[in-house]
């Protein structure tokens, strides 16, 4: 199974980017073994969205907000999730103790992601690289 990360969901969102075209490509490729997303990711996404909905000063602007928070929903909405369940829960205390340095939110998606013994799909090698045993693909490079 492959875990998409919050920066490869971004790029789901701009589906004519080379980003988001490769992406659905491995997607494509993968579907039999399984691409799912996290709860994680969706909380970091919709947390984003929203400020930027707060934000809209216009009316123009408070319509693409929508918009695009709405755009966000489908993509979600097409895709199952993973949740921060018990067995992400002891894996994230576990990497606590071990003081692994990662952001929060990070270490609980690479911890949902050795949960259930899966690769994560992400650009942030230079973090995620630091968790013991997490597997990474960046599907976003051009030889992915």
């Amino acid at each position: 199974m492959f875990v998409l990360d919050t920066d490869h969901m971004t790029f789901l969102d701009r589906p004519d980017s080379t980003e988001g075209v490769r992406i659905r490509q491995r997607m494509e490729q993968a579907r039999l073994q399984g691409v799912v997303s996290t709860v994680v990711s969706y909380e970091e996404q919709t947390r984003g969205w929203l400020a930027y909905a707060a934000r809209a000063k216009s009316l123009a602007q408070v319509v693409d907000a929508y918009r695009r928070l709405e755009g966000h929903v489908t993509v979600y909405r097409s895709m199952p999730l993973l949740g921060f369940d018990e067995a992400a829960a002891i894996r994230f205390q576990d990497l606590k103790r071990a003081n692994i340095r990662v952001g929060t939110l990070d270490l609980r998606i690479a911890s949902i992601v050795l949960a259930n013994d899966a690769t994560l799909v992400s650009r942030n090698r230079r973090d995620f690289e630091r968790v013991p045993g997490l597997r990474i693909e960046d599907w976003t490079a051009e030889n992915a």
